[in-house]
């Protein structure tokens, strides 16, 4: 627990800064950033009374849109929400970009449940943001005004948030709205740090005084506040205590780093002479801590200077606050005074007394319960951008989620995913991927070897296909890699050789071909069990097919473009072989039938010659017989 050992004038000055009025940021030049979204929303919306504008819902996230069946008056005036059924994954996260980073948000998160006659019952699920877990539904939420909403001060490191919804298999999460709203970076300053590591989980805020409650711009304050919502109490119902309000000025209200409104200190509680002590009990969580802010002012009009009233103030028993004077601390009467205590729970029920001295009665306006938690450690980039890209080359199915941080919160990691920290980079890292017999049917990309923790990998009995990347053999840490049963084909690289920590290397089952690399099928190491069955194309150890001359896949490469080049050329030479022979008798036969005629006439004539010379020859013999003349000489 823990316990303050300064005396009250030191408490003075850590009181708030809102007292002294110290500290005023340089944004407060310009507004604060601001995002309002309605889930389910297809267009932006306007909300009375003060005509907040909500964003549509576009881009942010998947899930379904649904009109939304409102679960109490301090609901927002919207209609829509978006659900996430668990088929579409048990994590589903809003990520909102373009935030500023490096500053502090208040961020506020109302749910509702779908309107629907076949819902009857209100889902449970978690929330986180930025990987850290703030919340978790309880059964009958819908039916209590403070549990329809959850509202956390976290600081936001890079320019995106991401506020995620984890199923419990109670229902699907659902949501109606969400606030993202910058703050004073020293807003709610309980510690160093400055809440750079922790979240400030609003537990209860309550305006005394009042039982109305106040909301949607912060009573019209300043917007530097984060539109806090206030819900109002009129008394503790002790019987001992009234209520008690003004319309008078209350000065150091509306100052930095908080900016509490003025009319927040115009009403309070105040005990009577029945019952001196004010005592106020919530629930809440064991075993965790819880930052409180009291809030007074002297509005009293019967206590007027210093002395009148005094009291001390206890938390669950132990003296936190003694002789609080509110008009000495304050300065004067209407005058705004905070004070803020962190104390360890143990138990489930915080009360918090303010016990009058001196005869006197306690006053009290208004109360805020912070829960404080811890922010976790991320998981580290560039594994989280490997793991994506295995989502995306797989094919994962979306019943599996992977959305947010794989590691974060504990309570909620990745399906299929072992995290594991490390402490020398103050980072989540994967060390291990069981997503065995998931139906996963895409390829193994190379950047798995981002993912340098990985000690085991078992993919199998999937339809994995493609070729093993040789990039697996910079997993240097690597003990078991089960890739049994899928489709993977070609040949195991030569780098496996190098996971000199292997153990298990299951390859059975699948389309390898080519010679098992020496430094795998030749080394029986001691206790470690290799499987490369069941691969008809596989060759070189025993077992297994024995291996001819060896080749590399270059020279296959090249025999194979050299035959089909042998193929081409002889393909082209026959057919310029063929076509010059038809060329050829193509010509021959044209030649011939032109030719013809003017042969035959040369033939006939010539015939016609020799048998007039012949015919001349036997007429000169037959006159020669006979005696007749001659023509010789």
């Amino acid at each position: 627990m823990w316990r303050s050992s300064i005396s009250l004038q030191r408490w003075q000055l850590f009181i708030l800064v809102g007292v002294a009025g110290l500290c005023v940021s340089a944004d407060h030049n310009k507004d604060p950033f601001a995002i309002r979204i309605s889930c389910g929303a297809r267009r932006n919306v306007h909300t009375p009374p003060t005509d907040t504008l909500w964003f549509r819902d576009f881009g942010y996230t998947g899930g379904r849109l649904a009109n939304a069946s409102k679960t109490s008056y301090t609901t927002p005036e919207l209609e829509t929400l978006r659900y996430f059924p668990l088929s579409d994954g048990p994590e589903n996260c809003y990520i909102i970009n373009r935030i500023p980073r490096g500053r502090h948000y208040l961020v506020r998160l109302f749910f509702a449940i779908v309107k629907d006659p076949a819902v009857d019952s209100e889902p449970l699920f978690d929330i986180s943001i930025e990987g850290t877990q703030i919340y978790s539904l309880q059964p009958g939420w819908s039916t209590v005004e403070e549990q329809s909403f959850v509202e956390a001060l976290v600081f936001v490191t890079g320019t995106s948030i991401a506020i995620c919804f984890h199923s419990t298999g109670h229902g699907d999460p659902s949501v109606l709205s969400i606030e993202i709203l910058q703050v004073d970076d020293n807003a709610y300053s309980f510690d160093p740090t400055h809440g750079k590591g922790t979240v400030l989980r609003t537990a209860k805020r309550l305006t005394c005084g009042t039982g109305k409650p106040a909301f949607d711009e912060d009573y019209d304050g300043d917007h530097w506040g984060g539109d806090r919502f206030w819900l109002g109490v009129k008394t503790f119902d002790q019987g001992s205590d009234m209520a008690i309000s003004t319309e008078s000025k209350i000065i150091q209200a509306s100052v930095p780093p908080n900016f509490y409104p003025q009319r927040l200190y115009q009403s309070a509680i105040v005990s009577n002479d029945r019952q001196p002590e004010i005592s106020f009990q919530m629930e809440v969580d064991p075993n965790k801590n819880y930052s409180i802010w009291l809030h007074f002012a002297e509005i009293d009009p019967r206590i007027t200077k210093q002395g009148q009233r005094v009291f001390d103030i206890l938390f669950n028993g132990d003296l936190k606050f003694n002789d609080v004077d509110v008009i000495q601390m304050a300065g004067k009467q209407f005058a705004a005074l905070v004070l803020n205590q962190t104390i360890a729970m143990t138990g489930r029920t915080l009360t918090v007394t303010l016990r009058p001295a001196n005869g006197s009665h306690a006053i009290i306006n208004a109360i805020e319960v912070f829960e404080v938690i811890t922010t976790e450690f991320k998981t580290s980039a560039e594994e989280v951008t490997a793991l994506q890209s295995l989502r995306s080359a797989l094919g994962l199915p979306l019943r599996f989620g992977w959305n947010g941080d794989p590691c974060v919160p504990q309570q909620h990691p990745w399906s299929g995913v072992d995290c594991q920290f490390d402490s020398q980079s103050s980072r989540w890292v994967i060390d291990g991927l069981g997503l065995d017999n998931q139906g996963l049917r895409g390829f193994l990309p190379s950047d798995i070897s981002k993912l340098q923790h990985l000690q085991s990998i078992n993919l199998s009995e999937n339809s994995i296909h493609g070729t093993i990347p040789s990039a697996l053999g910079t997993l240097t840490k690597l003990e078991t890699l089960d890739l049994s049963y899928n489709e993977l084909n070609g040949s195991i690289p030569e780098s496996l050789g190098r996971l000199t920590a292997l153990q298990i290397l299951n390859l059975n089952g699948n389309l390898l071909s080519g010679r098992v690399p020496a430094n795998l099928g030749g080394r029986p190491l001691h206790r470690a069990s290799f499987n490369f069955t069941g691969n008809a194309g596989l060759c070189g150890i025993p077992g297994l097919l024995s291996c001819g001359p060896h080749l590399s896949i270059a020279a296959k490469v090249g025999i194979a473009l050299g035959a089909l080049f042998a193929f081409v050329l002889l393909l082209v030479c026959m057919t310029c072989w063929w076509k010059r022979r038809q060329n050829i008798l193509r010509a021959q036969r044209i030649a011939a039938s032109r030719e013809a005629p003017y042969a035959k006439a040369r033939t006939n004539f010539a015939r016609d010659v020799q048998m007039t010379r012949n015919q001349h020859g036997q007429d000169q013999s037959r006159n020669a017989t006979e005696g007749g003349p001659s023509l010789l000489t």
